[in-house]
């Protein structure tokens, strides 16, 4: 089992012609992703290097191809909100936003349309979700060492920071443990799926055991995510790192790395993600290198719930 991608993931690359898009066409073809087509307005009749057809529009890449079920959105920040509605509007139900540096209140109105007809959307800003041995969408992986990177296994990954997908799941994978699905939701403001969401994707599935996750300052996703654990909303052990703790004696409101990476008021720093993680029962690891003996121990003691009682 996996989450949103698998063996049947069927991917059209909105801006497939452009250099960001080109290189993912390449990455996820070698994976063994099945990409069919591309979208890029005014190139419709080429086909790139790896024999992807081009289209000018989604409607004649979904006549071309009606399986098609997922979209990558690799196009410049300008035309990602008209690419995300156009997708959404052809009924694609998974779009992976891999552009950066979209304005935040055309963000808001890609995902008011997304959830109002009921689309996943992952990003913008999103590395891309790699599910290991069966396929892969967007730029994670895109290393000819892909396959000493990730490898199958019981643990779901969800990371705000695109480095540090790779970068879990290789510490993870040394250990000898593998990984269900590995997810990059972005480090923006707004994300189509914060850690919640793909949290309570993972406990739909039977493969995946327990969650690593990578947070940093800024925004509340993480302390959303501990109060769904306190709820009982997510029962699979959660194993956390946070970065950021340097930034506790900086300033408030001051920008850090990604665009949603800002502490206001106390509100988004490293601690009170910890605190609020800790308060829920999640192990908290404080470096990178201490996650695999916490995923062991809560492969040993199940829930949160068993974590908290000591059992």
């Amino acid at each position: 089992m996996s989450i949103l991608v698998d063996q049947n993931t069927r991917v059209v690359i909105q801006g497939i012609t452009g250099k960001e898009g080109a290189r993912a066409a390449s990455s996820m073809r070698a994976y063994g992703t099945a990409v069919l087509a591309g979208v890029t307005p005014g190139k419709g009749g080429a086909v790139t290097q790896e024999g992807v057809p081009v289209f000018d529009t989604m409607r004649e890449a979904l006549a071309a191809f009606p399986t098609i079920n997922t979209s990558l959105v690799a196009v410049p920040p300008a035309f990602a909100k008209d690419a995300v509605l156009e997708a959404i509007f052809f009924g694609i139900p998974l779009i992976d936003i891999l552009t950066e540096n979209i304005p935040v209140a055309q963000v808001a109105t890609m995902l008011a349309f997304a959830r109002s007809h009921n689309v996943r959307v992952v990003g913008p800003s999103s590395v891309g979700i790699l599910t290991p041995g069966r396929g892969k969408i967007g730029s994670i992986g895109s290393s000819e060492l892909v396959h000493t990177i990730f490898m199958p296994g019981p643990v779901g990954v969800i990371s705000k920071s695109g480095g540090m997908t790779a970068e879990l799941s290789r510490i993870l994978t040394e250990a000898g443990i593998g990984q269900s699905t590995v997810v990059g939701i972005g480090g923006d403001v707004l994300v189509g799926s914060d850690f919640l969401d793909i949290a309570l994707e993972f406990e739909k599935d039977s493969q995946t055991t327990s969650l690593v996750i990578f947070g940093e300052v800024g925004g509340t996703y993480e302390e959303t995510l501990a109060h769904a654990i306190q709820q009982g909303r997510v029962t699979k052990p959660v194993i956390a790192l946070i970065a950021g703790s340097f930034a506790e004696g900086l300033s408030h409101e001051t920008a850090l790395g990604h665009a949603g990476a800002i502490v206001n008021k106390g509100k988004g720093s490293a601690r009170s993600k910890t605190d609020a993680l800790l308060k829920a029962g999640a192990l908290i690891a404080h470096t990178p290198e201490e996650i695999p003996e916490l995923v062991k121990r809560a492969m040993e003691h199940g829930t949160h719930n068993k974590q908290k009682n000591g059992i």
